[in-house]
């Protein structure tokens, strides 16, 4: 790629003029990087193929790389989340059922249980029970894998035409993905029906700031700073748990994803704006929801060690976008 050229030209022209003990620096570097870049397993369990129906039966998920046979996939995330879940499910299942009296209209919910330590996994089949395992389907997997692994688990599974990422926190309204949708249908040209559409808080930036302490202030600036600097431009708010794909542009996107912790939703942008797919930002309702699995200090040192890994493995090669690679 052209960056992997500019890179190696830049080392070479390094070397005539760097230090010795600088130039291995430099390499051992390099070779961390490429190192470290295939140690997360993306491959998925056998137990996490398959997906319980109401009766108790067990039925292997679809991939996404079949053709679409539902309008909507909705994926939640969730991990240790029992208390928190119903209230979120109870607000999208009534607006999903109001919304299929349009017989037109058919839709799935799917939630990833991330290895969960509580009744997570039960909380949501009860949800299978009641409406169905064409409606809500359960995806427990083996291990926690991070939030971007388990949105990468329930995408890969899901059978619409457009995929929704919401939280299972509910901070944001569920029907607000009206506005997502009017966001996706403003973009006029979408190449290879590829477009993307993310829910933004930060018209409620100013708000917030006034409510937070100046070190969480400093951290969020910081981040927003790393994430312009080193991967994505023009996306104010990258980290709202509301975004709605295409079924092509989460196929491209999701199939070159590596990141799966919080960071990921960078990735996602970068790749997409990598290959070109066109991203709208969309103001949304947002709460502030106690229980958050975000810890203020080393979850924001962790998003900004994978930011910098994120842009330096692209630029040296030690990942590639060159096209779908599913390991399913």
């Amino acid at each position: 790629c052209h960056d992997c050229v500019c890179v190696y030209f830049a080392v070479f022209v390094l070397s005539m003029t760097l230090p010795t003990s600088l130039l291995i620096s430099l390499f051992l570097v390099v070779v961390v990087l490429h190192v470290s870049a295939n140690m997360v397993d993306q491959t998925r369990h056998e137990k996490e193929k398959h997906f319980l129906t109401a009766d108790g039966k067990e039925e292997s998920f679809p991939s996404l790389m079949d053709p679409p046979s539902l309008d909507l996939s909705v994926v939640v995330p969730s991990y240790n989340e029992e208390l928190r879940l119903p209230v979120m499910m109870d607000e999208a299942m009534e607006y999903l059922e109001k919304r299929q009296k349009n017989p037109s209209f058919t839709y799935e919910v799917i939630v990833v249980d991330d290895g969960s330590k509580d009744k997570t996994t039960e909380v949501a089949m009860k949800y299978t029970k009641k409406y169905g395992a064409q409606k809500v389907r359960v995806l427990t997997l083996v291990k926690n894998r991070g939030k971007g692994g388990a949105v990468r688990m329930g995408t890969l599974s899901s059978r619409g035409r457009f995929i929704l990422m919401a939280d299972a926190d509910g901070a944001t309204k569920f029907a607000d993905i009206e506005k997502v949708e009017e966001g996706l249908e403003s973009i006029s040209e979408k190449p290879d029906n590829m477009a993307i559409s993310c829910g933004s808080r930060a018209h409620l930036e100013k708000e917030s700031v006034a409510q937070r302490s100046l070190f969480r202030t400093f951290l969020m600036f910081g981040f927003h700073f790393l994430v312009w600097f080193f991967c994505v431009r023009g996306i104010k708010d990258t980290q709202c748990g509301f975004k709605l794909f295409t079924r092509e542009a989460a196929l491209k996107t999701f199939s070159s994803l590596h990141v799966e912790r919080w960071a990921f939703d960078v990735e996602l942008l970068f790749i997409a704006q990598c290959f070109d797919i066109p991203v709208v930002e969309v103001a949304v309702n947002w709460t502030e929801i106690e229980g958050s699995k975000l810890v203020p200090f080393w979850s924001w040192l962790q998003m900004g060690r994978d930011l910098v890994f994120i842009r330096l493995r692209y630029l040296t090669g030690a990942w590639r976008l060159d096209g779908v690679h599913l390991n399913i």
